[in-house]
């Protein structure tokens, strides 16, 4: 019997102990997985911040959306305002017009009729001036074009094809000024009607993206 027991008793400490070892590794399993789970988020919100940095930039884009109708009221056309003045927008996206006069800026061209039209937000800064000009003819409506393109030296921006109805129209481009990048003039042509609108670049691409003539 002694023997026996001897010999059991060896037996026990040889044999290792397969459910205790399996439980030993599925510990240290489940704490990896838990050390690279903490990693992973301190790498996301703590160094270097990428998940963050994400959140913050969506919340950016959000808050500079520009808006897309106007503050303010547009002011009302003269009694005797003829058709072209009629044609021109109440408002183009935030911007309403706040004032309309004939003008002669473009006398030496002889137009039939111009006008200059002032578009803004309601702030004190950051409004765009259109000037419009009639022609009899759409070639003196283009040799008008060229004559105010030519004399701006400032970087294009932006230019091409006017299209009316998927019929070239006319031409347009947007320049930098020359000497101050953060405006900008846009200088375009319908058939006989020449535009140039003037004010900041920002709002100058916006706004004559959604000018209607």
């Amino acid at each position: 019997m002694r023997a026996l027991s001897v010999r059991r008793l060896c037996h026990n400490r040889i044999m290792p102990n397969t459910r205790s070892s399996s439980h030993r590794k599925l510990f240290i399993v489940i704490i990896a997985a838990v050390a690279i789970i903490v990693l992973s988020m301190m790498s996301a919100f703590v160094w270097p911040g990428w998940a963050l940095s994400k959140q913050v930039d969506q919340s950016q884009q959000q808050q500079v959306a520009e808006p897309t109708k106007p503050s303010i009221d547009a002011a009302a056309l003269p009694k005797d305002a003829t058709e072209l003045l009629k044609a021109m927008p109440d408002s183009v996206l935030n911007y309403a017009r706040t004032k309309a006069d004939a003008s002669e800026t473009w006398k030496s061209a002889s137009p039939l009729e111009e006008y200059t039209v002032t578009y803004g937000t309601g702030a004190k800064s950051g409004n765009i001036t259109v000037i419009v000009g009639q022609w009899s003819a759409s070639d003196s409506a283009k040799t008008q074009y060229d004559s105010l393109t030519g004399n701006l030296s400032g970087k294009t921006l932006y230019s091409g094809a006017v299209k009316v109805q998927g019929n070239e129209t006319g031409e347009y481009v947007i320049k930098e000024n020359a000497e101050n990048p953060k405006f900008a003039t846009a200088v375009w042509y319908n058939d006989t009607v020449v535009f140039q609108a003037t004010g900041p670049a920002s709002g100058i691409e916006r706004f004559v993206q959604k000018f209607p003539l």
